[in-house]
């Protein structure tokens, strides 16, 4: 039997995806960072790494409030998986764009790897992706906002 119950990851695991949610929907990570014990090691394969909750608020929030990541308002999580005996939550998450209404969805998939703290709280994160692959998704973005605010005589870069 592990350290925590199948539940007990679950819920805390329930949590992130809600916080992630309502950080791209609002710009506000706070409920996001607060998921995260205070000398979490977050490891993005871009940007860097950094420790602890408050360095790693700082950069999603910098990060998250740049165009066009402003509008990175979706996070799909396609697949997961729990280790119940080491509190490793590994997944999949498709990172989306927001909806342009033009019929396609914008996403770069990225591999998250979270390890579970205890009391709700995450201690370590790594985000795994072909940074290459996520600029691509977003220069087609930017391309077809482009083309609709042109054919619209809109031209908004937020």
């Amino acid at each position: 039997m592990g350290r925590w119950t199948r539940d007990e990851l679950e819920q805390a695991f329930d949590k992130f995806q809600a916080a992630c949610l309502k950080g791209g929907k609002t710009g506000d990570f706070r409920e996001w960072a607060d998921c995260f014990t205070e000398d979490v090691t977050y490891i993005e394969h871009h940007h860097g790494k950094f420790w602890g909750r408050e360095r790693a608020y700082e950069w999603i929030s910098a990060t998250t409030g740049e165009f066009p990541s402003n509008h990175l308002d979706s996070f799909a999580i396609s697949w997961y998986s729990i280790d119940e005996e080491k509190g490793w939550i590994i997944f999949e998450v498709l990172n989306r764009m927001s909806d342009l209404g033009d019929g396609k969805i914008y996403e770069a998939p990225v591999l998250i790897i979270l390890r579970y703290a205890g009391n709700g709280l995450f201690n370590y994160e790594e985000d795994v992706y072909n940074p290459a692959n996520m600029e691509a998704m977003m220069a087609e973005w930017l391309a077809a906002k482009e083309a609709i605010d042109g054919a619209s005589g809109s031209n908004s870069a937020d």
